[in-house]
């Protein structure tokens, strides 16, 4: 073999090895959710709305790791463990609940793995402290949306109100950012009752707060569970105004809450009313194509709030990965701290829910255009004018 032959072959060698030394990696994306367990009709439209991700951005491939907590803050923080120690994942997306959600934070930190949270607490990215450096949300926070009811109950002229709510931190945020703001426009707080999430029974809570005669009652709960308070207050006799929170905004509740649910009034995302919507509202465009593509693969009717959550933070995912990138390679920390970067950086993105313009400040990112108001009508989510 001639020495000019030899020196090509040792080239094409040289090339091949350093093509596959510089090969990037897959993207690794870890999902929690609770598709199982009392938050089921907020996690399975989540897992559905995961499959209809993009498997590539940036050019790069992407897999999605989909594991369910079943609403329990043990399995998070075991999936969570699991995504950073076997999967070595390079963001998170989880989980729907604000109570699993603020179990999976230390890892985030410690790791220094990114995470975007679906669920709607506040406290979930707030305080921004060490801990929460690491965290994002997709979902709106209580305190926005706490901020449509009070307005509306204003407009309405409800003097005073009564809360019956999880016995959790969803429950416990409405509460507070609730009751701060309704005491500050002179709405007084008469009565604040508890239950638990898979509770059967809510009558003593019922009875005392109609003892309170409250103008209205804000139920501060999420999911199918969330329709049962309402249906005791009715059953009691109470006449008075009744509002939800944004976390029963899927048609499961309407299907268990039934002729009991009518007349809720509720803060919702612009992807719940997105065909009622005017045709500058910023979201509506998103919303309807993500109902598109989800009610294709699910059937008419099929989608709700939460899954648009899940979209969205696939939104956040396809605008901040190929920034990462730019700067390193997936599987490392360097690409960890810069997708993070990044994520915090997205500015001036319309999505199902909202409007994305993230800071060092806030990891939620909505602003007024995230939320408007609906009434349960004819078993239909209605938009309030």
């Amino acid at each position: 073999m001639s020495k000019q032959i030899q020196a090509k072959k040792l080239v094409l060698v040289l090339c091949a090895t350093l093509t596959a030394g510089t090969a990037v990696a897959d993207i690794n994306v870890g999902v929690t959710l609770s598709a199982t367990g009392p938050a089921a009709s907020l996690g399975i439209p989540e897992k559905n709305t995961i499959a209809l991700l993009p498997t590539t951005i940036g050019g790069q491939k992407v897999n999605y790791i989909v594991l369910d907590d079943a609403t329990d803050t043990t399995a998070a923080v075991k999936n969570m463990r699991k995504f950073v120690a076997e999967n070595k994942v390079d963001v998170v997306i989880g989980s729907t609940t604000a109570p699993n959600s603020l179990a999976m934070i230390d890892i985030a930190a410690e790791s220094e793995t990114p995470m975007i949270s679906m669920a709607g607490s506040a406290i979930v990215v707030e305080p921004l402290d060490a801990k929460r450096h690491w965290v994002f949300k997709s979902a709106q926070n209580d305190a926005h949306m706490a901020t449509a009811i009070v307005e509306h109950m204003l407009n309405s002229k409800v003097q005073t109100v009564a809360f019956i709510g999880f016995a959790d931190a969803y429950g416990e945020g409405w509460f507070k950012e609730f009751a701060k703001i309704a005491e500050a426009r002179k709405i007084r707080v008469v009565a604040s009752e508890r239950y638990q999430r898979n509770d059967t029974s809510v009558t003593g809570q019922v009875l005392k707060t109609i003892a309170a005669r409250p103008d209205a009652v804000l139920i501060g709960a999420a999911g199918t569970p969330a329709a049962l308070p309402q249906k005791t207050l009715k059953e009691k006799g109470y006449k008075g105004a009744i509002y939800q929170t944004h976390g029963v905004a899927n048609n499961e509740f309407l299907r268990v809450g039934g002729k009991d649910v009518e007349g809720a009034l509720l803060p919702v995302g612009p992807l719940v009313v997105a065909a009622q919507l005017p045709d500058s509202a910023p979201s509506k465009k998103v919303a309807l194509d993500y109902i598109a593509k989800y009610e294709a693969a699910n059937g008419k009717g099929s989608v709700s709030s939460f899954g648009g959550h899940a979209w969205d933070a696939g939104l956040l995912l396809g605008a901040a990965i190929p920034q990462a990138l730019k700067k390193a390679q997936p599987g490392s920390r360097e690409f960890r701290v810069a997708l993070r970067d990044a994520i915090e950086g997205v500015k001036n993105l319309p999505a199902a829910h909202g409007v994305f313009n993230l800071s060092a400040q806030d990891h939620q990112g909505f602003d007024q255009r995230a939320r408007v108001m609906a009434r349960v009508e004819g078993g239909k989510w209605v938009l309030v004018k």
